[in-house]
């Protein structure tokens, strides 16, 4: 069942990318005003957009973990990634700017990403967060062939997202 969940997620970004020119919504958080994007968003969204000046804030001195960087780029072709984030959440402030730069440096191709935008509640566009069991920011979820190898919640259980994320490539076979 949960891979037939995800083969439609990507069927449905697929064409949502394919066909639509905005696939978000915008609200203002009632507690600071902060800009929050639900729905699926991009990282040039992210760094073009005053209002998430933390995203260049947060790219300084950071050095992927070398298992990580390995193992994307053993399998950049082959996986997947989805990741949940939200604009208001500090940990998703500090694991963003970082995970792409690990992706960049992986060179793991930029349609093998897909990065949702959630609300305080934890909801995205059509359910899916909920759809896919997502109860904390930031998730990163790591997909072969549509079946989900592993993911990571906020820093992961090292305390470094980019750890967690080595120790589930290093289980592809």
């Amino acid at each position: 069942m949960r891979k037939l969940i995800l083969l439609t997620v990507f069927a449905a970004c697929a064409t949502l990318t394919a066909f639509s020119q905005t696939q978000y919504e915008i609200s203002r958080d009632p507690k600071n005003g902060e800009k929050i994007l639900k729905g699926l968003i991009s990282r040039d969204l992210l760094t073009q957009d005053t209002a998430f000046k933390w995203y260049a804030e947060n790219l300084t001195g950071y050095k992927a973990n070398a298992a990580a960087l390995e193992g994307f780029k053993k399998h950049k072709d082959s996986v997947q990634v989805l990741v949940f984030m939200g604009t208001w959440c500090e940990d998703s402030h500090s694991v963003i700017p970082k995970f792409f730069t690990l992706m960049d440096e992986a060179q793991v191709p930029l349609n093998h990403i897909t990065l949702f935008g959630v609300n305080r509640q934890k909801e995205s566009v059509g359910q899916l967060s909920a759809a896919l069991g997502i109860t904390n920011v930031p998730t990163i979820i790591i997909l072969k062939n549509g079946k989900e190898l592993g993911r990571v919640v906020e820093y992961g259980k090292f305390g470094l997202f980019d750890m967690d994320l080595g120790e589930i490539l290093k289980g592809i076979q």
